[in-house]
């Protein structure tokens, strides 16, 4: 656990705003890299960026503070609903969000919608494994207390219920977006219509969300309606999972409409 990296005169450098920018980067331009064998102009994909990364930090900050309004800012100064330098991202409210946003600059813009998700899918996979990272050295998302010999201690002032060792959940899940990424990405050479990388992804992380949610530590089950079942990732991946289902069946097509792949 590393929150500050190293700090420019009185200013801290946050590993979690490091991470999370160099996962943006490293996002978008594979994305443009993956939308120019689309013939797809890359900048094309560039200029999308500014408003993925508003939509997806407004989304995941809102999402958490309506989730731990009472716990972490009830009764503080309402500046601190704002300080997403200082970690307090749900990416579940942050994917939602930049994915409405995208689909209406995409609209606005004129490129074809599902071959830009296509493009991107495996990208957002690709920058969650930085972002898990940053969760790990901001020593937030902390797992349940293990007696495995990879469980992490983190600094009692973290906030931990105690100093013993816990599941590390955060590289659980950037070990399977890395994953993730790397099937995505060798399925796009092999697609067979627009959108269905997109589907995938959104069947594929739901999957991986449901089974590290159950090693999480850092929030209680919700008790109701299902008494204790599911975490409140859980509760999410639901709908994320059925809309990709829905989504792949509803664009697959009798025979492939897929666009040639430049070499």
């Amino acid at each position: 656990m590393k929150p500050v990296l190293f700090y420019l005169g009185t200013f801290p450098v946050r590993a979690f705003g490091i991470l999370v920018a160099l996962g943006f980067v490293f996002g978008m331009w594979t994305a443009a890299r993956r939308a120019a064998r689309l013939s797809i102009r890359p900048e094309k994909i560039l200029d999308l960026g500014p408003w993925l990364l508003g939509a997806g930090l407004l989304g995941a900050r809102a999402m958490y503070v309506l989730n731990y309004w009472e716990k972490d800012f009830s009764g503080r100064p309402w500046i601190e609903a704002f300080q997403v330098w200082n970690g307090g991202l749900v990416f579940y409210g942050g994917l939602v969000l930049a994915i409405f946003v995208g689909i209406w600059r995409v609209k606005t813009t004129g490129l074809p919608l599902w071959a830009v998700a296509d493009c991107s899918a495996p990208s957002i996979a690709l920058g969650h494994v930085f972002g898990r990272f940053g969760c790990f050295f901001n020593g937030c998302c902390f797992g349940q207390p293990t007696l495995q010999p990879w469980g992490v201690r983190f600094p009692s002032a973290s906030g931990l219920p105690g100093d013993g060792p816990v599941h590390p959940t955060q590289l659980y899940e950037a070990a399977l977006n890395l994953i993730l990424y790397g099937v995505l990405s060798g399925w796009f050479n092999r697609r067979r219509f627009d959108g269905q990388i997109f589907a995938g992804y959104l069947i594929g992380y739901a999957v991986i969300r449901s089974f590290t949610e159950y090693f999480r530590g850092d929030y209680s089950r919700i008790s109701a309606p299902a008494a204790g079942v599911f975490t409140p990732g859980q509760w999410v991946s639901v709908p994320i999972l059925l809309s990709g289902v829905i989504l792949y069946s509803y664009l697959r097509p009798a025979r492939s409409t897929v666009r040639t792949l430049v070499p």
